[in-house]
């Protein structure tokens, strides 16, 4: 399977003969460019936030699938398995927080989790939802998204093989309050930081570490 990171909470995940977009932003609005490959799937955590939702950017034609609607259902689409759980943004916005879902599917018989656009700490009922996991992606800019302590607390209970940032603060993303990447690798022992210079990796369930390793990508777009 491969991923790339295009930018934000935007992932391009290829495997199986099928491309997945995860959470599409809106390139004007993020400052990242515009998705140029085709696609098959798009999945995002809602459909109202202009950071995290913006399908019709996304070119191919591809199924949109909200996962705020399937969090009882969960859906399959080309033979792929997606379920969600329900999440609010809320560290920042306490008089409105939006709610979101945070989501996972399997690719190849890898698992991967993306923890879509939540501000607060997981319930126990969202943590039992990763279980099992073997790839998270994690919102590391801190709020309005989740405190890093929490996110911690999350790796440290669900046990990702990998765990890739996301959402964090670059020279291109417009949001500016957001933490940039340092400020969450320097939390973990520098052998488990792997900088990987580029924008995509290729990865093999066979190949996956036996304890969580830290993938920083570079974004594509």
């Amino acid at each position: 399977m491969k991923i790339r990171w295009c930018g934000h909470a935007t992932f391009l995940l290829e495997g199986n003969s099928t491309r997945i977009v995860t959470d599409p932003y809106t390139p004007e609005v993020a400052g990242y460019d515009p998705i140029s490959d085709p696609v098959d799937i798009v999945i995002m955590s809602s459909a109202t936030d202009r950071f995290h939702s913006c399908a019709e950017m996304v070119p191919g034609d591809p199924v949109v699938i909200n996962a705020l609607d399937i969090t009882e259902t969960g859906a399959k689409v080309k033979g792929i398995r997606f379920a969600s759980v329900p999440a609010m943004e809320s560290i920042v916005h306490k008089s409105d927080p939006d709610q979101n879902a945070m989501y996972r599917f399997g690719v190849e018989g890898i698992e991967i989790g993306h923890m879509g656009d939540v501000g607060n700490p997981l319930s126990e009922t969202q943590l039992e939802f990763f279980k099992g996991i073997d790839i998270l992606l994690a919102l590391t800019g801190g709020p309005p998204t989740i405190e890093l302590n929490d996110l911690d607390k999350v790796i440290d209970t669900i046990q990702p093989k990998v765990t890739i940032p996301m959402h964090y603060r670059t020279d291109k993303v417009t949001l500016t309050r957001i933490l940039p990447v340092d400020d969450f690798t320097v939390r973990y022992p520098a052998e488990l930081v792997h900088h990987q210079g580029q924008s995509e990796i290729e990865v093999h369930k066979s190949d996956l570490p036996q304890t969580n390793q830290i993938y920083v990508l570079d974004y594509a777009n």
